[in-house]
């Protein structure tokens, strides 16, 4: 019995680690929200949000957090200054149905993934 509790404990973190990226369950109080750490400083997820209201999301947030250096609707760009951190958000159309969000942030040329976990979920819960 111990080793069948065990097995179904291990088996979701066994297959995680085979999947390349550290999965996240982000967003506590608003609802578990899959995302991945692709790397020290970047957060992703795909979501099924149509384009244009996560790329809304994105500039408010972005307004909200700090100074926007660039911009680019067609690209999915956005590089911002925030807290002395550097903050890229890129929205990445992969089907007419499904976004990709990423974002990284770096303080002082070190990652920051907190900021970039804040800022994720927060395009995410604002988008409709």
């Amino acid at each position: 019995m111990r080793r069948k509790v065990l097995l179904s404990f291990l088996v979701p973190f066994i297959l995680v680690s085979l999947s390349g990226c550290a999965a996240l369950i982000v967003g506590g109080a608003a609802g578990a929200l899959g995302a991945c750490a692709v790397s020290k400083d970047t957060i992703q997820g795909d979501s099924d949000k149509p384009y244009e209201s996560l790329w809304g999301a994105s500039v408010t947030i972005a307004k909200a957090r700090g100074t926007i250096k660039q911009e680019n609707e067609q690209r999915g760009d956005i590089e911002l200054e925030t807290d002395s951190s550097k903050v890229h958000i890129r929205l990445i159309r992969l089907t007419q149905a499904t976004t990709r969000v990423r974002v990284s942030a770096r303080k002082y040329h070190l990652p920051n993934l907190n900021l970039a976990e804040d800022i994720f979920v927060k395009i995410i819960e604002t988008a409709s």
